[in-house]
């Protein structure tokens, strides 16, 4: 059973809510131009040739209909080739190309399935000027992408074999080398070529597939990238001696949830890049970060933009590590359109790791002749550590053009702290507005923001004055800052007490134009389809909570608690648990929305009335279950001006044989 609130406000009560509703509906992007010279690739690759195999990519896999693919399900391939060990389909020659000459190098994986499997050679297909012939390209096996354990490396000279001309007005060739190869046992492997010698002096690419026709353990195989586009595979095989596989088994991809309607998959990652939730821009441009890849693997900031209907991802800054930052961990937008977020690294150290810090990014002064320029990043605050904030991130601006942020840790106690940096003089300034205790003020703030009265909101996952138990101690508070002469004092709207009608470790806090507060917490969950129990049933639930204000002070209701959960286990035990909701968002007709899926306790099961674990989504209003999925994916909501509601995940999209690669999603209710 739960309890809501019964004094809070009119626009309160009538709030409907709906929480996300997630299906995949894979999007293709356009391959590049034609160019007269070199591949779309290439084009990119010979601007920074040193990072030629880690650029932007425009292409996208071609994937079979999704009605094919929403199983995990083997499937069988044809018999290999009597020389093949692995197959990773046919040539296409009209998608992309990556370059080989010049020093450039291009990688892809292959699955070996039997120990001890000698490797005699490897065909590819290669795109040539018309009149070209390649001689040589120096080949390696490795244990990783460019790294790790070398198998193999040499100068291996090709024998050409038929050339077809695609649309691009090259031959494409299928390429074929002979060699003296490793011994290998069963795993994952890399191909790398580099240097390729053409007779002539013109560049060699090597030719990229949909993956369709792949035969090969693992396949179809994950391309050398930077994680912001989903690379087709090159076409390739390696030849050895096949006696130890005739056939081979593989997964399809794995997409994640069934589509269902107003949900859309825009955009799948090529690789595990961490993404962020994403930041919009008043002309609906939406911004992110990933935490990985980039031209030096340690993260990216990228934009995605709808042109012509479809969606195209455009890399505009790598993080170079160090005092630059790295491992960027989400943006907001500011003034005049640049971006503003936080990073790891810096100078301070703290307790063994950088203290962090806050950076800018703006695109280039002078106007970019290409589509390649990279925006300029600025550092302008990094945090010192002692009563400093550690590991902040930024949240709001106000109309004056200072930024607020929040910090779990540090500050004066070292329960963290809410902090301001202002634009003075060409540079950056920062003030702690204050610094948490961990007693009855809060512990560890985790979400922030700026009210249209100047106020600051927030809450804190721990503190207060109600204890809850093994749960963590004291339950959190939602607290409110105001200025105050010089500085600023502290309030404490609510404290949560750990009980069925609010819970504990409060999050993710809003507000609508009203005043109201919103946001979630956790609490535990009944065994009887009565949402938050006060039965102690040790099965994790999640909760959203307003507030709306009542005379001189803050009024408390619990809106909607979501429902324990009951199926039967593998033994025929009946399993209970929930899930706990992540973000809320306001659409832009004023209706609430929610994600949940990251659970504390529980189980993902096809067979549970309603999926535990698995990131279902509900219309609160009503109750009903609009999106179910099968992976906890909903953890961030970004609204547009037209009702659109959009979000990252690193789950679902393109699966690999270890995990899937996650995506950027769009649900239009």
């Amino acid at each position: 059973m739960h309890r809501k609130g019964q004094g809070l406000s009119s626009p309160l009560r009538t709030i409907s809510l709906a929480i996300i509703a997630v299906f995949v509906i894979t999007l293709a992007l356009i391959p590049a131009s034609a160019q007269n010279s070199v591949p779309p690739t290439a084009v990119q690759a010979a601007k920074m040739p040193q990072f030629a195999s880690r650029l932007a990519h425009p292409a996208k896999r071609l994937l079979p209909p999704k009605s094919q693919v929403f199983a995990r399900a083997k499937t069988h391939r044809g018999p290999l080739d009597s020389s093949d060990i692995y197959d990773n389909g046919p040539i296409n020659g009209n998608t992309d190309a990556w370059s080989i000459n010049f020093g450039f190098i291009v990688s892809d994986s292959f699955t070996i399935t039997n120990d001890q499997t000698p490797i005699t050679g490897l065909s590819f297909g290669a795109w040539l000027f018309s009149g070209d012939t390649l001689t040589s390209v120096e080949l390696s096996i490795t244990s990783g992408e460019n790294s790790g354990t070398s198998y193999f490396d040499q100068t291996v000279t090709f024998t050409q074999g038929s050339c077809t001309a695609n649309q691009y007005g090259y031959n494409v060739c299928s390429e074929t080398g002979s060699f003296n190869g490793p011994t290998l046992n069963a795993g994952t492997y890399w191909v790398n070529l580099q240097n390729a010698s053409v007779p002539s002096g013109d560049p060699a690419y090597w030719d990229e597939n949909s993956g369709v026709g792949c035969q090969g353990s693992g396949c179809p195989s994950q391309a050398s990238e930077n994680s912001i586009g989903s690379i087709p595979s090159e076409a390739f095989t390696i030849l050895g001696n096949a006696t130890t596989t005739s056939s081979t088994t593989y997964y399809e991809v794995f997409t994640c949830p069934e589509p269902q309607p107003g949900f859309h998959d825009l955009h799948d990652f090529s690789s595990n890049a961490e993404p962020s939730g994403l930041a919009i821009d008043t002309a609906g441009k939406l911004y992110g970060t990933f935490a990985n890849g980039g031209s030096y693997g340690t993260g990216l900031l990228y934009d995605f933009e709808q042109k012509a209907g479809r969606w195209f991802v455009s890399s505009l800054y790598s993080f170079l590590g160090g005092s630059n930052g790295s491992s960027p961990n989400g943006v907001i937008v500011g003034p005049g359109g640049a971006l503003y977020g936080a990073a790891a690294g810096g100078l301070a150290n703290c307790g063994g790791s950088y203290c962090g810090l806050i950076y800018k990014s703006e695109p280039p002064a002078n106007v970019c002749a290409t589509a390649l320029c990279s925006w300029n990043e600025t550092t302008i605050y990094q945090f010192t550590g002692n009563t400093d904030a550690v590991g902040g991130r930024v949240t709001a601006f106000d109309s004056a053009g200072n930024l607020y942020g929040i910090s779990g840790g540090g500050g004066v106690y070292g329960h963290g702290t809410v902090f301001e940096l202002s634009s003075l003089q060409g540079g950056w300034t920062e003030q702690i507005l204050y610094s948490f205790t961990g007693g009855n003020d809060g512990d560890g703030p985790n979400s922030v923001l700026l009210g249209p009265d100047g106020n600051l909101y927030g809450t804190a996952a721990g503190g207060g004055n109600n204890d809850c138990g093994e749960y963590g101690g004291p339950c959190g508070v939602v607290f409110h800052l105001v200025p105050s002469g010089s500085g600023w004092t502290e309030n404490i709207i609510y404290a949560f007490t750990g009980n069925y009608w609010d819970g504990w470790d409060p999050s993710g806090l809003i507000q609508d134009s009203f005043g109201n507060l919103y946001g979630v917490s956790v609490c535990y969950a009944g065994y009887f389809g009565g949402g938050c129990s006060p039965y102690e049933n040790y099965w994790l639930a999640g909760a959203i909570f307003g507030l709306s204000r009542s005379g001189g002070g803050w009024e408390f209701g619990q809106i909607h608690t979501m429902e324990a959960s009951e199926c039967p286990d593998d033994g025929g035990e009946k399993v209970y648990g929930g899930v706990t909701y992540s973000a809320l968002a306001f659409d832009s007709a004023g209706g609430l929305y929610a994600t949940e899926g990251g659970s504390y306790v529980g189980v993902c099961g096809q067979n549970c009335y309603v999926l535990i674990g698995c990131g279902s989504s509900l219309d609160v209003g009503s109750g009903r279950t609009v999106v179910t999925g099968f992976d906890d994916i909903f953890y961030n909501l970004t609204p547009d001006a037209n009702g659109n509601l959009y979000g990252t995940t690193s789950a679902c999209g393109f699966e690999t044989l270890q995990r899937n690669t996650g995506m950027i999603w769009q649900y239009s209710p």
